[in-house]
């Protein structure tokens, strides 16, 4: 189990007990396992209730993305998430096809037990006798391919809005293909003198040689590409208003310590690790300042494993996370798993394993037992707890035969 005083103690009804959440869950597994997946289908959640009314037309359909090795594109997507919203749990869910949504529902627990705020049934809603006028309004609007949550949301449904504000603004992705506009982002807070501190600091603290950072000034039609790319960060389209107040006259470059002084380098001179490193200290100080749920795809890219753990004890540690922020993240970084570093505990350690038609099997290294003191590390990556590729020598042995066969053949 998590080390004590990690899980936090969270409220999730009115004058009612608290729920023990865990501020971080780690998922390892083999390549092509399906943990990127995992991060992308949340953030597929979060972009369908921001824009499936906003930005749908009424004979659009439904963008999706089903598991294409089997028939399974015949069945619908269902989604379904359980959350803490400003001290009370909601429960929301949709299933939906390329064509429409078949069902929608959501709750919550003012008191500690369960309330309809609606349950949608195809085009019939069943609304709940909290705010039923705006849940009217809200429907005389409602398209057979749009969401209830974002229609009702549009006319700023009051019972439903702190619902579809977490999707908002309380989860964010970061993946490899968003590098770049990670790095505009973290730009983007140095030049707020009050953030700017805050990310020197982190900055310094990795070891990495920067003594500093300069504004580095960019043409008119190069902060316009700055300005999408922190669109689509934020889950946004280019014809939607961003999250941020984007007026970057300017870009960063790091400086290093030289004989002459200190010495900016440009992008393309820096290491990838001090870049991926520059492009994850925005996204991971605004998730604790703001105690969002930040979701980190391939956390260890190019950084080194000591890093790694200093990023998740940002999270595990009450004192760098008081607003209870989380991080879910995947990696192979399996030094996660000693239990000397204490990093994770094994109710956070999750596993992806292929099954053979090649879905996702998703579990818990709690869920297979391990003993007080047993090598986690060492006997996962021997493949007692699943989660690893299975290779074989002989396979890679002849197929480097195989060319090195053909090419004595073709001298």
């Amino acid at each position: 189990m998590s080390e004590p005083g990690v899980p936090r103690q969270v409220p999730w009804r009115e004058g009612g007990s608290t729920l023990d959440v865990l501020p971080v869950a780690g998922v390892l597994g083999a390549n092509a396992s399906g943990k990127s997946n995992l991060l992308r289908v949340m953030n597929d959640m979060r972009r369908l209730v921001l824009t499936s009314f906003r930005l749908g037309v009424p004979t659009g359909g439904i963008e999706r993305h089903p598991f294409r090795l089997d028939d399974s594109s015949e069945r619908p997507t269902r989604f379904e998430v359980d959350l803490i919203v400003r001290g009370v749990r909601y429960e929301y869910g949709v299933t939906f096809d390329d064509d429409r949504v078949l069902s929608e529902w959501a709750f919550y627990f003012p008191k500690g037990r369960a309330k309809l705020l609606f349950d949608r049934n195809g085009d019939e809603v069943d609304f709940g006798s909290d705010a039923r006028r705006s849940s009217r309004a809200a429907f005389d609007m409602l398209r057979p391919n749009a969401l209830f949550l974002s229609t009702a949301a549009s006319s700023n449904h009051r019972a439903l809005l702190p619902l579809f504000e977490w999707f908002h603004r309380h989860l964010l992705l970061a993946e490899v293909d968003t590098q770049n506009p990670r790095q505009a982002f973290t730009a983007q807070m140095m030049e707020d003198p009050e953030r700017r501190a805050g990310v020197m600091a982190l900055l310094r603290a990795a070891d990495l040689g920067i003594t500093g950072a300069i504004r580095h000034e960019v043409d008119p039609k190069a902060k316009e590409r700055v300005a999408k790319a922190l669109r689509n960060l934020a889950g946004e389209t280019d014809d939607s208003e961003s999250d941020f107040n984007i007026e970057l006259g300017s870009l960063v470059r790091l400086t290093h310590h030289s004989p002459e002084g200190d010495l900016p380098f440009p992008p393309e001179e820096e290491s990838l690790g001090t870049l991926v490193w520059f492009g994850l200290v925005g996204p991971v100080l605004d998730a604790l300042d703001r105690g969002v749920v930040l979701l980190a795809d391939e956390l260890d890219t190019s950084l080194h494993p000591a890093l790694v753990r200093q990023l998740v004890r940002l999270f595990q540690d009450q004192s760098t996370n008081p607003r209870r922020a989380q991080l879910i993240f995947n990696s192979h970084d399996v030094t996660l798993l000693d239990a000397d570093s204490h990093s994770l505990g094994r109710d956070q350690i999750w596993l992806t394993e292929k099954t053979n038609d090649g879905a996702t099997n998703l579990y818990s290294l709690a869920d297979m037992k391990p003993r007080k003191n047993e090598a986690i590390e060492k006997r996962y990556l021997e493949g007692r707890y699943g989660g690893v590729p299975i290779v074989s020598w002989t396979e890679f042995e002849t197929a480097t035969q195989l060319v090195m066969g053909r090419t004595r053949q073709g001298q």
